[in-house]
């Protein structure tokens, strides 16, 4: 009898451990979450104090403008001309059959220059500059560079991370117009050859549909995608911690957090921008 009831207390005293050992893992994990968001938005607010001072390094800018916006040209402008294409052929050829044909143009424009624009630019551009930030400054880091600088009086957040805010801020929707033009071109060409759709009544359709107002949106969407980028690209690169092997965990959590930053951002952004509410 005694043996029976000291092994159902250990069984007890063993799930109460376990019970502890998951709320102390859950606690950490928030702790961590609200850790980083506090660490996002010190730096974000931190750049904007060192732009709105005009410590702007322009050289440095239009660099960072080359290799971070004009060498992802390539990989944006034939993800979405390919998206349109798809795009398009999905859609000409169920519309044509049902009769609405004509509404194609309008379709695919809406829906590139309003949400797959400036989404897959980002997630592109995110995939490519995102991983090069992190892992640029995070190697910094760890060779101790950042702390050479903070040594000579100089700001990290001044050398290092307006320069990539800024120039992502600038290329992004730069980007995201070659975007919104191919994309449309690559199914303006799809719908032709597929569903013998004409590019008058393309492009006609797509005037009617789409405005301004909608361009405006889909840019201002790629300027919230570029600060994005730059925060969490710089701030896991700063907080690069272990070496070579920390490098490579930044850059990987800095592609994933981004790239999930930006689909729920995109979907906020949506709701509010076309009238959700």
């Amino acid at each position: 009898m005694s043996r029976a009831l000291n092994e159902s207390e250990k069984a007890a005293e063993a799930v109460e451990r376990a019970s502890v050992g998951a709320l102390e893992q859950v606690g950490r994990k928030v702790n961590s979450f609200f850790e980083y968001i506090g660490g996002i938005t010190s730096l974000f607010f931190e750049t904007v104090k060192t732009i709105v001072r005009l410590r702007i390094r322009f050289a440095e800018t239009v660099n960072q403008c080359f290799l971070l916006g004009y060498q992802s040209l390539i990989i944006v402008l034939l993800t979405s001309f390919f998206t349109g294409m798809v795009f398009s052929l999905e859609s000409a050829v169920q519309a044509v059959q049902y009769g609405f044909g004509s509404f194609v143009g309008g379709i695919v424009s809406y829906t590139n220059v309003r949400e797959l624009g400036p989404m897959l630019t980002a997630v592109v551009v995110a995939g490519r500059v995102c991983a090069a930030i992190a892992a640029e400054l995070g190697s910094m880091v760890v060779t101790e560079q950042v702390e050479a600088l903070q040594s000579l009086g100089l700001a990290p957040v001044r050398f290092l991370v307006v320069p990539r805010m800024l120039s992502l801020m600038i290329m992004l929707p730069l980007l995201t117009v070659f975007a919104d033009v191919v994309g449309v071109m690559g199914g303006q060409w799809i719908a032709q050859t597929a569903a013998h759709i004409s590019y008058d009544d393309f492009m006609s359709s797509a005037r009617q549909t789409i405005g301004f107002e909608d361009v405006v949106k889909g840019l201002f969407k790629s300027v919230i995608f570029g600060i994005i980028i730059a925060l969490v690209g710089s701030y896991q690169g700063l907080t690069t911690r272990g070496g070579a092997a920390g490098v490579g965990k930044s850059t990987t959590s800095a592609v994933v957090i981004c790239i999930i930053l930006i689909f729920i951002l995109n979907f906020v952004m949506s709701y509010f921008l076309y009238g959700g509410g």
